[in-house]
């Protein structure tokens, strides 16, 4: 009984006891058990983690689709040295879009109802080369959009926002500022009419239920900004970069700028975010470990009912390593097999999670994923394959684990003891 470690005779044994497992009621109930316990947790964690994925992933790309990827405000922003300072901005490596804009918050008065808005003005030219908007217009067009004097009053807007107000493509909607005239009475709102040239969806309710587009100019005559804007919106190759390229969007801006990025607007939000996510893997990972330890119970029942085996077994030469690695292998397997199940299992889920969240709601008649609750219209899955690796190491180590125990004490059974009665 000199056989090499883990040799075939060591596996094929293991094997033996493993499938011998269904004419023992109680290891076999345990050892299925175990199995579908770690098939279950294996499968959710891989589910929770790539919805977690999805969801930053989809929410990231359209607040920096929507949004810019860094800021440039100050006293560069009026007249000749915004024009000067965003040439020199755009000759920054990595830059790929800049644009002058205008944001403020309005009234926005419907035939059904009042909402309060987010107004951002554009040049027509920023606006088209806006991808996330320009390309998502669900009517209408941008046809006309800040060219003449009819095309100076139209304006773009969400489709939840145009639900909610009740209007279309064509139709006139007045818009009130709080920020008007200075009077003898105090400072007076202002109130114009403008026509809807488009309605937009860009698949995040807080975009489309709050921002409407108009033409730079028409923004900077309604807020009363003269020829100045609120800010110089910066975008890059790679949103990531911001942090690197920051002293050189500074340096470019001038030294009146104050420059800040999306991180730093968007901080808390995100750090939130993270924070949940190594939560959840964390709680995930102890239930995967919680599964696991239930190979033990049924790897104890399974070496009480092979005394016998391991008395002759010993008798006739094999070492306790022998006997340690058989039952070691024997109960692994049981977590091995339900760590690959639970792998196919949460990827078939991830594949499909569009298809299963509609017959979800379907069959129920509720609404799995409140696009007002949670800012996407869609459940989101995204599979991080090196993630998925990881959850399966952590699976496999842990049944490795949780039958050191029982092999040790199979190990450490004396053969006189275990056939003295047989």
């Amino acid at each position: 009984m000199s056989a090499a470690p883990f040799s075939l005779w060591e596996r094929s044994l293991a094997g033996r006891y493993l499938c011998g497992i269904r004419r023992d009621g109680g290891v076999a109930l345990i050892s299925i058990i175990s199995f579908i316990g770690v098939m279950l947790a294996v499968a959710v964690l891989i589910i929770v983690m790539s919805v977690m994925n999805g969801f930053r992933s989809e929410l990231l790309g359209r607040m920096l689709g929507f949004n810019a990827h860094l800021y440039v405000e100050g006293p560069v922003l009026t007249g000749a040295n915004r024009e000067n300072a965003a040439e020199r901005l755009r000759s920054v490596p990595g830059v790929i879009y800049v644009a002058s804009a205008v944001e403020a918050q309005a009234m926005a008065v419907g035939p059904q109802q009042i909402s309060g808005t987010v107004v951002r003005g554009v040049n027509p030219s920023d606006l088209a080369a806006l991808k996330i908007v320009s390309g998502n217009i669900q009517a209408g067009s941008l046809i006309g959009f800040g060219e003449g004097e009819d095309g100076g009053n139209l304006i773009l807007l969400g489709d939840r926002l145009a639900r909610t107000l009740g209007v279309g493509v064509g139709d006139a909607l007045s818009l009130i500022s709080p920020a008007g005239a200075a009077t003898a009475f105090g400072a007076a709102t202002r109130q114009k009419d403008y026509i809807i040239g488009g309605i937009f969806s860009v698949g995040m309710s807080q975009y489309d239920s709050t921002y409407i587009y108009m033409p730079l100019t028409q923004a900077q005559l309604f807020f009363g900004r003269g020829d100045s804007a609120d800010a110089i919106e910066v975008r890059l190759e790679n949103p990531d970069d911001a942090k690197g390229l920051k002293p050189a969007i500074e340096k470019a801006a001038g030294s009146l700028a104050i420059v800040s990025d999306w991180t730093d607007r968007n901080a808390a939000f995100f750090g939130a975010l993270e924070v949940e996510r190594n939560t959840m893997r964390l709680i995930l990972m102890l239930i995967v470990a919680i599964a696991a330890l239930n190979i033990i119970s049924g790897l104890i029942m399974l070496v009480k009912s092979k005394g016998k085996d391991i008395g002759i077994l010993r008798t006739i030469g094999a070492g306790r390593g022998v006997i340690m690695r058989v039952f070691m292998m024997s109960g692994a397997s049981v977590g091995v097999l339900g760590t690959l199940a639970g792998v196919i299992i949460g990827v078939l889920f991830c594949q499909y999670i569009t298809e299963i969240q509609k017959f979800v709601e379907w069959a129920t008649g509720t609404q799995v994923f409140n696009a007002d609750v949670y800012f996407l219209t869609r459940l989101p899955a995204k599979i991080d394959w090196n993630e998925v690796a990881g959850i399966c190491g952590l699976s496999i180590l842990m049944s490795f684990v949780a039958t050191l125990l029982p092999s040790w004490w199979a190990s450490r059974l004396d053969p006189v003891e275990a056939l003295r009665y047989e």
